[in-house]
C-alpha cells in the first residue's frame, strides 16, 4: 500500500514514473525531506516536522515552506491511506527543473508501509559501531554553508556510513568528532541515560534537531525525569545505564552494544520512558 500527491493537490500512480531526470533533486539531492510517523490515522509530531522542514529550506534558500499547504497535504495522503493503522509519511520538496528560471520546487508526499526491519529493531534492540564524522563540533557555526543541521536529500555519506557498520557485523552507527565528542546517528538523534537523567548533545554542534527527542524529553520531564542537552563523549556510551536512537519511525531503539561491547541491560528503562512516550499520543 502506498499513496502519492503533489502539494498541488494532485493524486499521483506511486509505480509510475514521477520525477523528470533533470531535477535537481535527483541530479544533485538538492532539496529537503522530512519522515512522519503516522499512528491511527493522527501524524506525529506534524507542526515540529514542517518546521524543520521550513527551516531546513530556508537553509538551502529554497522557497518559503507554506506550513498550510503542507498540512493540507498531509491531510490528502493519510485520507486516501487504506493500509495498516501505523505507516510512513514521507515529505520532499527538491529545487525542480535544472536550468529553468521558472521552474517551481517539486513538492510531494508519499506514503508508505513501516519496514519490518524498523519493528524488528524495536523489539530486539541494535548493535552500532562509532565512526568518525570528519568534523568537529565548532565546524556549524564557522562554515554554515556546509549545512550542518539541514535534513536535505543529500544523504549519501549516511547510507554509506551504515554499510559500512553492516560490513563489521553491527546495525548502525554513531558519528564521532576527532576530539572524541559524539554526533548523531545517520538516520536518528542519540539519548543516553545517568541515572534519572536523559542526555544528548546540543543540536549547535552541527547536528538535526530531533523531533523525536524533544517528544521524548517532553514525555520524560512529565513523568520525573530529568532532561539535559550536554555534550557527550565516547566514553559515555560505554559508561552509559542505557542508550538509544530516537527517530520518526524507529521511536526509541535501544542500542545494546557499541563497538562489541555489551550494554547494561537497558530494558526496564526502554519501557518506563517508552509509556512515557507513548503517553503523548
Amino acid at each position: 500500500m502506498r499513496v502519492l500527491a503533489f502539494l498541488d493537490g494532485t493524486l499521483a500512480a506511486p509505480d509510475a514514473p514521477q520525477i523528470r531526470v533533470d531535477d535537481l533533486g535527483l541530479l544533485r539531492g538538492d532539496g529537503v525531506f522530512e519522515t512522519v510517523l503516522v499512528t491511527g490515522g493522527k501524524p506525529r509530531e506534524l507542526g515540529p516536522h514542517l518546521d524543520r522542514l521550513a527551516r531546513s529550506a530556508a537553509m538551502l534558500d529554497l522557497p518559503p515552506i507554506e506550513i498550510a499547504a503542507w498540512e493540507r497535504l498531509c491531510d490528502q495522503v493519510i485520507g486516501e491511506w487504506s493500509g495498516s493503522p501505523e505507516f510512513v509519511l514521507k515529505l520532499v520538496c527538491t529545487r525542480g527543473i535544472e536550468g529553468d528560471p521558472s521552474a517551481t520546487p517539486t513538492a510531494f508526499a508519499l506514503a508508505n508501509e513501516v519496514d519490518p526491519k524498523v519493528l524488528r529493531a524495536r523489539a530486539e534492540g541494535v548493535s552500532v559501531i562509532t565512526l568518525d564524522r570528519g568534523i568537529d563540533p565548532g565546524l556549524a557555526e564557522r562554515a554554515p554553508w556546509l549545512l550542518l543541521g539541514a535534513k536535505t536529500m543529500s544523504y549519501s555519506f549516511n547510507m554509506a556510513a551504515i554499510r559500512e557498520a553492516k560490513r563489521r557485523g553491527a546495525d548502525d552507527v554513531i558519528f564521532t568528532a576527532a576530539d572524541g565528542s559524539i554526533f548523531e546517528g545517520p538516520t536518528s538523534t542519540v539519548v543516553l541515560v545517568r541515572g534519572r537523567t536523559l542526555y544528548t548533545p546540543p543540536s549547535d554542534i552541527g547536528i538535526l534537531p530531533g523531533t523525536t527527542q524533544a517528544a521524548l524529553f517532553r514525555s520524560a520531564e512529565k513523568a520525573g525525569w530529568t532532561v539535559k542537552y550536554e555534550p557527550l563523549r565516547i566514553e559515555d556510551l560505554y559508561e552509559a545505564e542505557g542508550l538509544f536512537m530516537a527517530s520518526s519511525v524507529r521511536k526509541l531503539t535501544r542500542i545494546h552494544t557499541v563497538d562489541d561491547r555489551a550494554l547494561p541491560d537497558s530494558k526496564a528503562v526502554y519501557g518506563e520512558l517508552m509509556a512515557a512516550y507513548e503517553g503523548e499520543y
